[in-house]
């Protein structure tokens, strides 16, 4: 049982499991199957506050409301609904803080991005979120909360979750994998279809296998390493973050992962016009990733409203991919959603934040 999660000042409740909640309500001096009632509640339901959860015996309710305990959940401050359905929301913590999650619906599946810190301390060059810092990490029931507010806004039951919105999640590890097992187990969404994203984070890499592995019994979800460069030079113009865990040494670890789960790795690479989508780049990545049991997911550029960099044209995407095909390396293009209503990473809490100053 996460008894950080229950015992203290935070009290909160979303993120335990159905044994979690059974054991802490027989604690309370209640029966074991209110505990069940309360995880019924608050996953299937999506109820975001404890007294709404009317199972529940009224004197107990008032007790726990009293005592300081509650449900955990992020409250929606503005909603952007994009032409394509895209959802953006922005959402704002218990101590007052912005994040930002969106939905992404096809007709086959619909996936949830989500953040996993207040913020970034990478500083990636195409990011909005980088370009103001990090305030501090979410805790797992703040991840988790994510997935049913956007589930709540769309109407739709999530199919896929990747951790792809603001922060890099090794820099989270434990509250992350936490939050893992609790869109797994508690709202049903299997490990095969969680992508979990980094631009990389030096020695960190094996230690999230033998932590996913001790957390989630199997690491089964998906690494996608943003590489966005075919060599060192190239990509700590990209990420300056770079400059600290050198190419060769982020692709062994990346091997080191494997061997400990099993898992297939991906790599992210983000197209800048002119700056990385040369075919030479495309050729050079090649070669890097020869041998690798990998995939690319290739993705245009999405400005931030910065001018400094530029989306590549779709025959250059297309010819990157092509150059990579031949090559014997799988990749695919990942095609930009919700462009019409602040869709890069970051741009609607940065929008909401200058408003806050200007206004």
């Amino acid at each position: 049982m996460r008894k950080d999660l229950v015992i203290g000042t935070n009290k909160v409740l979303l993120g335990l499991s159905a044994n979690d909640l059974e054991d802490w309500a027989v604690a309370q001096g209640q029966p074991a199957f209110r505990g069940r009632q309360i995880h019924d509640w608050l996953y299937n339901k999506g109820v975001d506050n404890l007294e709404l959860i009317t199972v529940l015996p009224k004197t107990w309710r008032n007790s726990l409301l009293e005592d300081g305990f509650r449900v955990g959940h992020l409250n929606e401050i503005r909603r952007e609904v994009a032409l394509d359905s895209t959802i953006k929301l922005l959402l704002e913590t218990c101590d007052g803080l912005n994040i930002e999650a969106v939905g992404i619906p096809t007709k086959q599946r619909m996936t949830v991005c989500v953040s996993s810190q207040v913020g970034c301390s990478m500083g990636c060059k195409f990011c909005a979120t980088g370009k103001g810092g990090l305030q501090r990490s979410l805790a797992a029931h703040e991840i988790v909360s994510q997935v049913i507010n956007i589930r709540e806004a769309m109407g739709r039951r999530p199919s896929n979750v990747v951790f792809m919105g603001m922060g890099e999640p090794l820099l989270n590890t434990k509250e992350v994998l936490f939050a893992i097992r609790s869109i797994n187990h508690d709202l049903g969404i299997g490990q095969r279809r969680i992508t979990l994203s980094t631009v990389g984070v030096a020695n960190t890499l094996p230690d999230l296998a033998q932590q996913a592995v001790a957390i989630l019994g199997r690491a089964q979800f998906t690494l996608a390493i943003s590489l966005h460069a075919p060599n060192q030079a190239l990509r700590e113009q990209i990420i300056p973050t770079a400059s600290s865990y050198p190419f060769e040494d982020l692709l062994e670890d990346c091997r080191k992962y494997l061997s400990i789960t099993g898992r297939r790795v991906s790599f992210e690479y983000i197209l800048l016009g002119d700056l990385n989508d040369q075919p030479e780049h495309a050729i050079e990545l090649a070669q890097r990733l020869k041998g690798f049991q990998s995939h690319v997911n290739l993705i245009p550029y999405n400005p931030i409203g910065d001018g400094e960099f530029n989306t590549p044209s779709l025959n250059r995407v297309c010819e990157f991919r092509n150059l990579l095909e031949r090559k014997g390396i799988a990749s695919s293009i990942r095609r930009s959603r919700g462009g019409d209503k602040n869709a890069a990473c970051g741009q609607l809490r940065r929008h909401h934040l200058q408003t806050l100053i200007n206004s």
